[in-house]
């Protein structure tokens, strides 16, 4: 009697060790995942990753990177092997305020719509560099800021106007640190920046009220520093004495305003002092602030850019600029590893702008992530003096993700073959994609 108590309980005992058994192996195959980015190589400068890594996505944000993610985990899994994967590139010298009919304007119709020139290379994240002054900027920000799938950041002119041409841009008396603070106050997650641009008079105005509008609203001014007037307002002392470290100097291979020591022909005194004093140099190509006489010895001697940016506007799109990744072509092709060229793409410029969520890969952070292939053969990159560089290295971005959703896919690699039926997760396919097809479709 006694050893067919035991025996009922033993069998119990298996039944029931056998059942959780496969509840816990059901449960591991149900994807925990909506996306999962296998084989790539990360580069992710923020985290010190420089290899090849799964990247995980749940719910729009990083979820997991490590070495070994099974596909089983994941709702949608992308081979990203022979890829580059990074945190989505940020651009912080564009000019987006399109769309008011003001010509002659970055206002207006010399500004982009951002979208048509931001996923297709990598770009999440876009920083307005001065179209809009403190009298504008609300009009910019319903126009496009809120309209845009881009992530649109602003730096306030410090012109109050905003960037709208010459009567504009010299008038002193609409250079207001003052207002200009107060708007950025307003409206903190947005505007990240005081920019002062295109003066051509010998005051220290327009830098003067950037700086009191940085100082309170505590974000970084940037620097177009206008016309030469080394008398006056020198190179030197805008570096060393008037901006704060922390700010920016765009177009620093621009060759208009004394960046180049003429001996030596590598960075300045102004430059060099300007960098141990903490100023941030940012490319800034644009249409014409980019020359290879400077760049190329420049760079030889170590003074490579802080965080590199486009200045993209409707003349340096179509010009030697081009985009994103072309300027950090031309950075390569003067021979700065590619692993630095993305940081000047990520994590750099979030330093920049102070918003260190983006740029990088950290788990729980927004999952924005460019994957891009890097294409070996013979390449031109040419400058603001049209004079042509070769380079062996060129990259294009085969797919870019904003808030962990698909926006933008070269190739189709993250799409299944027409003639394949649909996935036991097409249905769900709105989790990793913005290419999501309705739910009818996916049943067909």
């Amino acid at each position: 009697m006694m050893n067919m108590i035991v025996r009922d309980i033993l069998s119990r005992c298996c039944i029931t060790l056998a059942l959780g058994a496969g509840v816990h192996a059901f449960a591991q195959q149900e994807p925990i995942y909506d996306l999962l980015l296998q084989g790539g190589h990360v580069l992710d400068d923020k985290n010190h990753i420089d290899g090849v890594m799964d990247v995980a996505i749940k719910d729009g944000k990083i979820a997991k990177v490590a070495a070994h993610i099974p596909s089983s985990a994941a709702l949608k899994t992308i081979e990203a092997k022979g890829l580059y994967v990074t945190p989505g590139l940020i651009d912080i010298h564009v000019h987006v305020y399109a769309g008011t009919g003001e010509r002659n304007s970055y206002a207006g119709d010399n500004s982009v719509p951002p979208d048509g020139f931001t996923f297709r290379v990598g770009v999440t994240t876009v920083v307005d560099a001065g179209c809009s002054g403190w009298r504008n900027f609300e009009d910019f920000k319903d126009r496009i800021i809120d309209r845009s799938k881009t992530r649109v950041f602003a730096m306030l002119n410090i012109v109050g106007a905003g960037m709208r041409g010459g009567k504009y841009e010299q008038n002193t008396a609409d250079m207001d640190g003052e207002a200009t603070a107060a708007m950025a106050l307003k409206y903190p997650q947005t505007i990240v920046g005081i920019k002062t641009a295109h003066f051509e008079g010998p005051e220290w105005t327009p830098v003067e009220q950037a700086v009191i509008a940085g100082t309170k609203a505590n974000i970084p001014v940037m620097v177009d520093f206008g016309a030469d007037h080394p008398e006056t307002r020198p190179l030197y002392d805008l570096l060393t004495k008037k901006l704060r470290p922390g700010d920016i100097y765009t177009h620093m291979y621009s060759g208009l305003r004394h960046e180049q020591d003429p001996t030596t022909l590598g960075p300045s005194k102004a430059f060099i002092e300007g960098r141990k004093r903490g100023i941030y140099f940012d490319v800034g190509q644009g249409g014409g602030s980019f020359k290879w006489s400077l760049a190329v010895p420049m760079i030889k001697a170590g003074f490579i850019p802080d965080s590199i940016s486009t200045d993209l506007h409707i003349s340096s799109m179509n010009g030697a600029m081009k985009d994103e990744l072309n300027v950090a072509d031309k950075i390569m092709a003067v021979n700065v590893p590619l692993k630095e060229v993305v940081a000047e793409m990520t994590s750099h410029p979030a330093h920049e702008i102070r918003h260190e969520e983006l740029g990088n890969l950290s788990e729980g952070s927004i999952a924005d992530v460019a994957v891009l292939r890097l294409e070996n053969g013979n390449f031109g990159f040419t400058d603001m003096v049209n004079k042509r560089l070769d380079g062996k290295q060129k990259l294009v971005c085969e797919l870019t993700i904003k808030d962990g959703k698909i926006v933008y896919d070269l190739n189709g690699i993250s799409a299944d073959l027409w003639t394949a039926p649909p996935g036991p997760h097409a249905a769900e396919a709105y989790r990793w994609t913005t290419f999501a097809p309705h739910t009818s479709e996916a049943q067909h």
